[in-house]
């Protein structure tokens, strides 16, 4: 597989880390009532095996390793989206919700096996060291970058704070490498990116839910009005964005909805997995904070809406997608959505361990499930003038093993002979040096936002000939 193709298989796998995820960070200290009794004759197998394990092993084992790995092995065969933190993923976790981390400071992606800076964040070390997109780093401290994985490249970026850390750069305008140092410190990823693409109109597009989103977005969109006081339209661009916090995404649905209309309601075996989220403060205000939505204008609840979705879609912005479509809020464009229909609990078993654990399925307001299924678009786009070029490949949640049914499954035999139909002409293209990364979200070359300005101007819209629906498949055991 040709490097370039690699490099669309890890934006297209960026859906598969997304979780709609409530967070419960409390110790989990439960009394038995209500529960069956404990299997005791299994449980002093497992005790039985841990001993044989502990004593008959060819080499000494670690206690603490020993229970963990029977931890996450008894987790992991629920579904996809059911994990145990250790002290490391649990760190790790709490960083991607938080949006807070020790590092330089990129957005980056891989390019010809070397990582590529898609942006450097707006104040962070590397802004201030005056790294430009698309730069490429070949080298990270004494590691040459070729043969290491885009997470590989991350972790050797990151790291604690106050420490240094240097990078290669090749810059193709200039075309010369030079070495620079940067000093590490935390940095506030920015999930929300706005800009007004031409007079009456702006695109705001949002990469994941996290603690800091709504804020941001409100922020955002208090500078688009400022610009332009008499919007005309709105783009919300939710492409590749993997979801996150369910509250996230109560609140930006809330936005654009009348107050105290349903948004998403859930439902599991506990008491806790039944409830209705609605568009009001009280369904997604942390306690002892205030509505982040409470400056926003009164016109932005009627402006003309098109929401942009892809594969890559996943839980929190589905939620959103699902919401302003059943209510009739927007017109959603783009290709169907990842199909990730689960909430996902973080109950924390220690000061440095916890439990993500599925406990609920979500539904739209009219009482759909999208899992496995996932948002059909109102209006279906091609990602590129010339037809869709990755889509085929990218996965979804019913290409996970394990994952929930969603009733009766049938297996899409077409499907799978398109994803290899398009494997084989993407490898060839990367073989012949042909093939074309996607265009950056938001730019001039953007295809769909370009249609989705069409679609708020009154404008002919080039809707996709070949995109059509897909029913939810089989369930791979």
């Amino acid at each position: 597989m040709g490097a370039k193709l690699k490099v669309a298989g890890w934006v297209a796998l960026g859906a598969m880390a997304g979780a709609l995820t409530t967070m419960q960070l409390q110790a989990v200290a439960r009394s038995g009532t209500g529960l069956s009794p404990l299997p005791l004759e299994e449980l002093q197998q497992l005790a039985a095996v841990f001993g044989m394990v502990k004593s008959d092993y060819v080499e000494p084992v670690d206690e603490k390793k020993l229970i963990n790995d029977a931890i996450a092995g008894m987790v992991a065969g629920l579904d996809p989206h059911s994990q145990f933190f250790d002290k490391k993923n649990f760190k790790e976790f709490r960083e991607g919700t938080t949006g807070k981390f020790i590092g330089v400071g990129i957005e980056i992606g891989m390019e010809d096996g070397l990582v590529k800076i898609v942006s450097p964040i707006e104040g962070s070390p590397a802004f201030r060291a005056g790294l430009k997109s698309g730069d490429l780093i070949s080298r990270i401290d004494e590691t040459p970058v070729k043969g290491l994985t885009i997470d590989q490249a991350v972790k050797k970026m990151r790291g604690e704070p106050a420490t240094k850390v240097q990078l290669t750069i090749y810059r193709k305008s200039e075309s010369r490498s030079f070495p620079i140092t940067i000093i590490r410190e935390e940095i506030k990823t920015q999930s929300v990116r706005a800009k007004v693409v031409e007079p009456g109109y702006a695109w705001l597009r949002v990469s994941q839910f996290q603690d800091r989103t709504i804020d941001d977005f409100a922020r955002k969109l208090e500078e688009i009005y400022k610009q332009e006081p008499n919007l005309k339209g709105l783009v919300l661009d939710l492409r590749n964005d993997p979801g996150g916090l369910l509250e996230g995404a109560v609140a930006l649905s809330a936005a654009f909805l009348p107050k105290d209309v349903d948004v998403v309601s859930t439902n599991g075996q506990i008491s806790e997995s039944k409830a209705t989220f609605k568009s009001s403060p009280e369904y997604y205000v942390r306690r002892g904070s205030s509505d982040p939505l409470r400056k926003l204008p009164a016109a932005l609840k009627n402006v003309p809406l098109v929401v942009l979705v892809n594969e890559g879609s996943a839980s929190a912005s589905e939620i959103v997608a699902g919401a302003l479509q059943d209510h009739r809020r927007a017109t959603i464009m783009g290709a169907q959505t990842f199909g990730k229909g689960s909430v996902q609990t973080v109950r924390q078993l220690s000061p440095e361990t916890a439990l993500k654990i599925t406990t609920a399925r979500y539904y739209t307001p009219s009482g759909r499930s999208i899992q496995a299924k996932g948002i059909v678009p109102d209006v279906m786009l091609d990602e590129t003038a010339e037809g869709n070029v990755f889509a085929a490949l990218r996965m979804r949640e019913a290409d996970l093993e394990k994952h929930l049914a969603n009733g009766p499954e049938a297996k899409d035999e077409a499907r799978e002979k398109a994803r290899e139909e398009a494997r084989a002409k993407l490898e060839a293209e990367a073989k012949k040096n042909e093939l074309k990364p996607l265009p950056e979200f938001g730019s001039g070359e953007d295809f769909p936002l370009v249609q989705a300005l069409n679609k708020l101007k009154g404008q002919p819209v080039a809707v996709s000939k070949t995109a059509a629906e897909r029913k939810a498949e089989a369930k791979t055991e």
